[in-house]
């Protein structure tokens, strides 16, 4: 059974992208941050990157659910899974997935939301 098949506690999931990184996918990111909270579009800004609310809506949940657990810069790369490792690092001259390469480039530093994306279900 494949890790995104198995439904995992956030505290384990957090764990898994320091043991196991490299087994993360995409789509397991999605699951927890849905199983774990409400999301609502929120515009924010990545680096010199501006995207509108309603749109690169992975990028959005990601980076706000990293912040909510403070994840490090790594361990938020992580969670894009394959279109970080493969897309990315793979084709490092590429010029698709802005967001994640923003971030490599600037960090969280550039990150910034102008509300709220994601609250704890209750």
């Amino acid at each position: 059974m494949s890790t995104q098949e198995v439904n995992i506690t956030l505290t384990d999931f957090i764990n898994q992208l320091d043991s196991n990184a490299e087994q993360v996918s995409f789509e397991q990111v999605m699951k927890v941050i849905s199983e774990n909270y409400n999301y609502l579009p929120a515009t924010f800004n990545n680096g010199d990157l501006f995207n509108e609310a309603g749109t690169n809506e992975g990028s959005c949940k990601i980076f706000y659910f990293a912040k909510l657990n403070n994840l490090s810069e790594q361990q938020t790369l992580a969670c894009f899974g394959r279109f970080y490792r493969e897309d990315v690092v793979n084709n490092p001259q590429g010029n698709d997935h802005g967001n994640i390469r923003n971030f490599m480039q600037s960090g969280w530093s550039k990150v910034e939301f102008n509300s709220v994306a994601l609250t704890p279900l209750t």
